[in-house]
């Protein structure tokens, strides 16, 4: 085989070596070239005296009488927080914009040039889309800024930028924390109106949300994509709008605040059980779970905006306080019925002892008060039976201190539940009145 190739003559080798590195030196070429005619194509579009970027494109059939269209999607990438107090949210997504620009029509080379791309908003004409419900935002310029524009050969422009918005979102609280709230992400034309600039969703799938979307307190539902053109002094004005639907996760509210406010009532139904002579051990457990209640109310109206409505966690806490005070209360009629008996049976002791200078008692000194006792003792047992078992089951208990303890041991509990099974009734199957 050598042999063979060393006979070749010298100048045929050379054409042979040449043409096989013809083709990777000819692609080579041609990559070079194309990216001379984008550079080309630029100059030939958006060179100067070629394009004004102040003068709207023109409508649908390159007229400019219509109004320009321009189709609008998002990428929902995070939702950092959602504010109660301040009545707010906080998203990062992806906004793009796409329309017709005939000025940026360009060759193509047979397909060879897809798009050209531009990070300069600047040198095209850009809609004037605001979010009408923004309260804070800014662009994402790390490590470069997250913003291009591509221009098509059929004279379409993607604008797509990554940007992080706070939106206000008022909310009724009148269902909190059972409530579901629905926040928007209005988007409008700040100076052409509708007779200039159109805005529309994109077909097909105009909101997308990031797979494994986490909140810590809320879940999103579902979203509504619809329009919400405005009309004010200057004329009629394009809007769209994404309608959010969370709904708050219960667990967190049922964990902090609902079983520890049902342990404190609970707790304060101890009081019923002790002895009435315990009076320091029923005024602390009083005073202490009225105290804890107290601030457990405060703690939550602190993280809640102050509205002139009542809203769930109102009610909730509020029959809590009133039952801890009442059994706080309770204990002070206990006391009050406790100081009465043994007033009474001091009288009865009294009345029970003889009379000085008589030496045959009660009896001897007023004869005629035992034969009215006897007249009082026939009436009665003449008298017909009337069987009550509650009755019957409180004459048990010789004092009435001791009855009402026992009596508030099982009304409160009663009371209690019968709260429980109307609240979450209510609560639970209640439809949200927005308005």
């Amino acid at each position: 085989m050598m042999s063979d190739l060393c006979k070749t003559p010298w100048w045929l080798c050379a054409l042979l070596l040449l043409a096989a590195n013809v083709p990777d030196a000819w692609c080579t070429q041609q990559k070079m070239n194309f990216r001379e005619k984008e550079k080309q194509v630029l100059d030939q579009i958006l060179g100067p005296g070629r394009y004004d970027a102040r003068i709207r494109p023109s409508g649908i059939n390159g007229t400019a009488d219509n109004p320009t269209i321009v189709k609008v999607n998002i990428f929902l990438r995070s939702i950092s927080k959602i504010d109660d107090y301040k009545m707010e949210y906080s998203v990062q997504l992806t906004f793009r914009e796409q329309w017709m620009d005939e000025r940026l029509k360009f060759n193509d080379f047979k397909g060879k040039i897809k798009y050209l791309t531009l990070t300069d908003a600047n040198r095209v004409w850009m809609p004037d889309l605001f979010f009408s419900n923004e309260k804070e935002g800014h662009f994402h310029n790390i490590i470069m800024p997250n913003v291009y524009i591509r221009i098509f050969p059929y004279g379409s422009v993607l604008y797509s930028i990554r940007i992080s918005l706070t939106l206000s979102c008022p909310m009724n609280l009148k269902l909190y924390p059972l409530d579901r709230q629905v926040c928007s992400l209005r988007m409008a034309s700040y100076g052409w109106t509708t007779d200039d600039l159109v805005f529309l969703w994109k077909d097909g799938d105009p909101v997308q949300v990031v797979k494994n979307l986490h909140l810590p307190r809320f879940t999103l539902e579902k979203f509504l994509t619809d329009y919400c053109n405005s009309k004010t002094n200057t004329g009629e004005y394009s809007c769209l709008k994404v309608d959010l639907l969370f709904k708050r996760e219960f667990s967190y509210y049922l964990i902090q605040i609902y079983i520890p406010c049902c342990m404190l009532v609970i707790v304060s139904w101890v009081s019923f059980w002790l002895d009435q002579s315990a009076i320091p051990a029923r005024v602390s457990l009083g005073v202490t779970t009225l105290l804890t209640m107290a601030t457990q109310t405060s703690g939550i109206n602190a993280s809640l905006p102050p509205v002139s409505y009542t809203k769930a966690i109102d009610v909730w806490t509020g029959v809590c306080l009133t039952f801890v005070f009442g059994a706080l209360l309770e204990f002070a009629l206990v006391n009050y019925a406790s100081r009465s008996d043994m007033h009474r049976e001091n009288m009865k002791k009294q009345r029970r002892q003889p009379l000085v200078g008589h030496p045959g008692g009660p009896a001897a000194a007023a004869p005629g008060l035992a034969g009215l006792d006897k007249v009082r003792q026939c009436e009665i047992h003449m008298q017909p039976k009337r069987e009550n078992c509650c009755r019957t089951w409180l004459s048990k208990f010789p004092t009435r201190s001791k009855r009402i303890d026992v009596i508030s041991r099982i009304t409160f509990p009663l009371v209690f539940a019968l709260f429980n099974l109307v609240y979450w009734s209510t609560y639970l199957f209640r439809e949200d009145d927005r308005e």
